[in-house]
């Protein structure tokens, strides 16, 4: 028995599995699992020259464990044992993942993109229809015991504390704009399409003709506004001409502009004080991709000056901190990074990683490789 103990290739779990227990336990039985004893960054840098993970084959790695590990950034990577041949992320968004240096020392990535798909785009729809219909300033006056709040005058006398809310507006018939139309953002069209019939746009890096096929089969109207080419490798990049403008098509059309790209250097701050200026006075705007997609001082601003309207938001740029112009403005609609805060997708994404997990163990290779890493296959 020892003799085969000794067999089995190690992983290192950084991280806890909350759901998917019977598949984990089928990965017990052939590989055996390495857990840190540290509980901070420095011990586990530490624990990590240590030789304590000198034969892990991988990491599974889930997003809560950054409070153990930080970013894996170049100074993490560089730390882990040559052993290690994969990274293995409970989640859709990889931005705490330092791919180039990953990518340098030949560790491959994998990610649970469509695992989060519905329950992303439920959140989306659930603050959308909250930002449009000023729900956020409703609900803050009748927690306060004020019912919908007062006028500005009742207000200013100190009659009541919170402003009534001004009339919402009705989704239907209005252009939703979607940045970063992968999974989420599909899913995403079909409900606002489907519910409450919403035209959508969208921009992507390079045009979907097939996913914008998959939606029209499914009885949504989309259309691409990132120019006349499908193949232009202009259009195929942020900065690129193509792409800019049809970035500055898309603002300038949006009645709802949602957020569902990932995070990268490229798309940091794709969303400013330009792009404000660019939209329609009085957008909503949706944010469940990554906070800092979008400037938060620059968004406060736009608040404040009425250009935006309203927003909702799920991530933030320095979480867990939230801008202190966004904690007090009534039309800012607030969830604490909850788009998969669902039994069904929490299960669902453990389950996907394992069997990532799994097909590194017996086929070494990965069942959904980060597209930077699809070279490295």
């Amino acid at each position: 028995m020892g003799s085969e103990e000794s067999q089995k290739p190690k992983i290192l779990l950084l991280g806890t599995i909350e759901h998917a227990h019977e598949a984990w336990r089928q990965i017990e039985a052939i590989a055996e699992v390495v857990k840190p004893v540290s509980t901070d960054r420095t011990s586990f840098l530490e624990e990590c020259a240590s030789g304590a993970f000198s034969s892990c084959l991988l990491a599974y790695r889930t997003f809560d464990s950054t409070s153990l590990t930080g970013p894996l950034d170049q100074t993490l990577i560089s730390s882990l044992p040559p052993s290690i041949k994969y990274i293995i992320h409970v989640g859709a968004g990889y931005d705490a993942i330092s791919i180039p240096a990953c990518s340098a020392r030949g560790i491959r990535v994998s990610n649970t993109p469509s695992a989060v798909d519905e329950a992303t785009a439920d959140c989306a729809l659930f603050l959308l229809l909250g930002a449009m219909r000023n729900f956020n300033a409703g609900m803050t006056a009748l927690r306060s015991g004020e019912w919908r709040g007062g006028s500005k005058e009742e207000v200013e006398k100190g009659e009541k504390k919170t402003v009534m809310p001004v009339l919402g507006r009705d989704p239907r018939g209005k252009t939703l704009g979607i940045l970063g139309m992968g999974g989420i953002g599909k899913c995403l069209a079909r409900k606002v399409a489907g519910a409450f019939g919403m035209r959508v746009k969208y921009l992507n890096r390079k045009r979907d003709v097939e996913g914008e096929g998959e939606l029209r089969d499914s009885g949504v109207e989309v259309e691409w506004v990132g120019g006349t080419s499908e193949s232009s490798d202009d259009e195929g990049k942020e900065g690129g001409n193509g792409f800019e403008e049809g970035l500055k098509r898309l603002l300038q059309e949006s009645d709802v502009l949602s957020l569902n790209l990932p995070l990268n250097p490229q798309t940091r701050h794709i969303i400013s004080h330009n792009e404000f200026a660019l939209m329609k006075r009085g957008i909503v705007i949706i944010n469940t991709a990554r906070g800092a997609v979008m400037d938060e001082s620059a968004l406060v601003d736009a608040l404040e000056s009425g250009q935006v309207h309203s927003v909702g938001l799920d991530v933030y740029e320095n979480e867990p901190e939230i801008h202190p112009g966004l904690l007090a403005n009534p039309n800012v609609m607030l969830v604490p990074h909850m788009g998969t805060w669902t039994v069904e997708t929490e299960t669902k994404m453990e389950e996907w990683a394992i069997s990532n997990v799994r097909m590194a163990i017996e086929e070494g290779r990965l069942r959904s490789i980060v597209p930077e890493q699809r070279g490295m296959q």
